[in-house]
């Protein structure tokens, strides 16, 4: 087996022993972005079926390559004028910043015909250098989102600010898991999926509440810079 192979049995078997031990299902999301469809094919071939993306014109070159059946979700920044495209290769996005921008993908996935699986991004930090919802904002418009009848609202999604170890990241965590549960009371639906932990800090975040964790470099190594 190879290394690749080998780091994803490793991961794997880690998030799947935490899960056990709290007691709900996570899934695993590996972070395909910067690595050619060859490598990726190397965790298919191991059985998995969920990998992350986050530019298109990457994306539009590796999906053909590999196997139909995997499923694929969009992690990146979303621009309007991709927003087509993106539909058209990704059944989950996880990065909807703005009310504006989660309408106009309503109004092209009805055109589609289509109906993605769609997370809210929520900027817990207030960083400047990221996007996301101010959690005063998402309160004020969740029952706009909730109204847009062609998206399958999973839950929230964050990147927390950047700490030094995972221990740092943990009240982030918890602080996204309990603005879940206050917008579930405000609204009356349930929004079961919490998207959060990467690969430094994917145990801690399944600790917290994460229904789904992003991981990349764990498996693969560091990034190819692109």
């Amino acid at each position: 087996m190879s290394d690749v192979g080998t780091n994803y049995e490793i991961v794997r078997g880690r998030v799947e022993e935490i899960a056990a031990r709290v007691g709900r299902p996570v899934d695993l999301l590996v972070v395909s972005k910067t690595w050619a469809a060859d490598d990726v094919r190397e965790v298919v071939n191991a059985g998995h079926l969920q990998f992350g993306e986050n530019r298109l014109q990457e994306s539009e070159i590796k999906i053909p390559q590999l196997p139909n059946d995997l499923k694929w979700h969009f992690i990146g920044s979303l621009q309007r004028n991709k927003v087509r495209k993106i539909l058209s290769l990704f059944s989950v996005i996880h990065s909807v910043s703005s009310l504006k921008l989660a309408s106009f993908i309503n109004r092209v996935a009805g055109e589609l015909q289509l109906r993605p699986e769609v997370f809210l991004e929520v900027n817990l930090g207030q960083e400047d250098s990221k996007d996301g919802f101010q959690i005063d904002q998402l309160r004020s418009d969740l029952e706009a989102f909730l109204n847009l009848e062609h998206l399958d609202w999973r839950g929230l999604m964050c990147l927390p600010p950047q700490v030094e170890n995972a221990e740092q990241a943990r009240p982030w965590f918890a602080k996204l898991r309990e603005f879940q549960s206050e917008l579930e009371g405000l609204s009356g639906r349930t929004l079961p999926e919490l998207s959060m932990g990467m690969s430094g800090d994917f145990e801690v975040a399944i600790e917290e509440g994460s229904t789904i964790v992003r991981v990349g470099s764990a498996i693969f190594g560091p990034r190819i810079k692109t």
